[in-house]
This record gives C-alpha cells, sequence and structure tokens, in this order.
C-alpha cells in the first residue's frame, strides 16, 4: 500500500511540474516599461524593460514618473500616481487610482482609463493625446492635447474635443423606485440603483499645459513611441 501511495504521490507531483509551462503561458504579458523614475510595481522597485501583466498595480512616489508601453499606445502616470492594469476582450484598461494617468494612442488603440465617472478612450478611429487627474472624491480633470477623447458614462457618452480641458464632478442621483407589483405579496420589481451624474466645467487647458509640457515632448518626440 505504502509503494503505490509513493507512486500516486510522484506521478501527482510530476503532472503539476508538466502544467507549469501551461500556467505560465497563460499569464500573457500586456507590455513594458520604458521610463521609470520613483516607480514601483506591487511595492517592489521598477525598471525600464519590466513586464506588466493584468492584475499588476503601478505607482509613482511624490516626483516619480512612469511611462509604460502597449503595443502601439503609451500610458504615462505622473507624480503620486497609482494605476491597476487588467484586460477584457483585448481592450486593456488602466484603472486609476489616484494622481494623473495619460495615453498616447494611434488610430487603432486598444487602451482605455477607467475613473469612477466612466471609462475614457479615444474618438473612433482618432490618434488621440490625453490624460485625466483625480482631485476629489466626485472630481477629475480630463484634457484632451491631440485628438478628441470619448468619456462613457454606463453608455451616456460625452465627448472631449482636440485642446479642451473639463473639470468633471460625479453626483449619484436617488435610487429609481421599483415598479409597484400586480399583486399583493408579489415580490417581482426592479431593484433600484443609483445612477451617475455627470456635471462639466470648461478649464483653460494653458495652465495645465504648462505643467505636462515635458510628458508631450517625451511622447510626440521620443523614437519609441507611436508617431
Amino acid at each position: 500500500m505504502r509503494s503505490i501511495a509513493r507512486s500516486v504521490t510522484a506521478i501527482f507531483l510530476v503532472a503539476c511540474l508538466l502544467d507549469l509551462p501551461a500556467f505560465a503561458a497563460a499569464a500573457k504579458p500586456l507590455g513594458l516599461v520604458v521610463q521609470a523614475r520613483e516607480a514601483l510595481l506591487d511595492n517592489s522597485n521598477l525598471a525600464v524593460g519590466t513586464t506588466v501583466y493584468p492584475g499588476d498595480t503601478v505607482q509613482t512616489d511624490e516626483g516619480g514618473t512612469l511611462r509604460l508601453k502597449f503595443g502601439a499606445t503609451q500610458v504615462y502616470l505622473l507624480s503620486s500616481s497609482a494605476a491597476t492594469f487588467s484586460e477584457r476582450e483585448s481592450i486593456i484598461r488602466a484603472t486609476v487610482g489616484r494622481g494623473t494617468v495619460g495615453f498616447s494612442a494611434d488610430a487603432s488603440s486598444d487602451v482605455e482609463l477607467a475613473v469612477p465617472q466612466g471609462i475614457l478612450r479615444a474618438a473612433n478611429g482618432q490618434a488621440a493625446y490625453g490624460q485625466v487627474s483625480i482631485i476629489g472624491p466626485q472630481d477629475v480633470v480630463i484634457t484632451s492635447y491631440r485628438g478628441s477623447l470619448v468619456l462613457d458614462n454606463e453608455g451616456e457618452l460625452h465627448t472631449i474635443p482636440a485642446g479642451k480641458s473639463y473639470r468633471v464632478t460625479m453626483d449619484l442621483e436617488p435610487a429609481a423606485q421599483p415598479a409597484p407589483p400586480a399583486h399583493r405579496g408579489d415580490d417581482a420589481g426592479v431593484v433600484p440603483t443609483k445612477r451617475r451624474k455627470l456635471y462639466f466645467e470648461l478649464l483653460v487647458l494653458g495652465a495645465v499645459a504648462i505643467g505636462t509640457g515635458v510628458i508631450w515632448y517625451e511622447v510626440t518626440q521620443s523614437p519609441s513611441l507611436p508617431k
């Protein structure tokens, strides 16, 4: 019996070892780091060439910057910023946790930014360069430097034209009341949910552009970035 048990255990261990490459192959890399200063990946220091996978959280300390390449698209984080990456149906999403995160994309962009106010992406068929800054629990500033951006609020689309910057404030509307039941004692009805209502305030782009001039130069001039 002991010999049989040992044989079964050995077979199981060998099978696990044989499956390791399959597990490794399943973890498809999303992109890599092309510039890093005072930046971390899951609390470990980041270096140029580091690969980023789904579920990874990157962040910058005060005074830090980070730039990542995802195919023909680049994503950057400014000082004191954080983002977590995921992928669904070939779309790479950076969920912004804090600070300022932006991207430079060509017409076939497959990257989007998620903020509490919705999903930000380049307008269909357009190259774009823009960013979002979280400035409070209910407020973000969205800036488009080149091309138009679209903010998708659960199917309600808002366009940010090139050269414009908006402060977007989120307000949760009261939940819709469920329809009254058709018969007494019938629990059927719509479960009430809160819907985001957004308010847009046009800002002066010049004040924002001064602080991101270096990023604009790097995104448009670096030979490693898409034209």
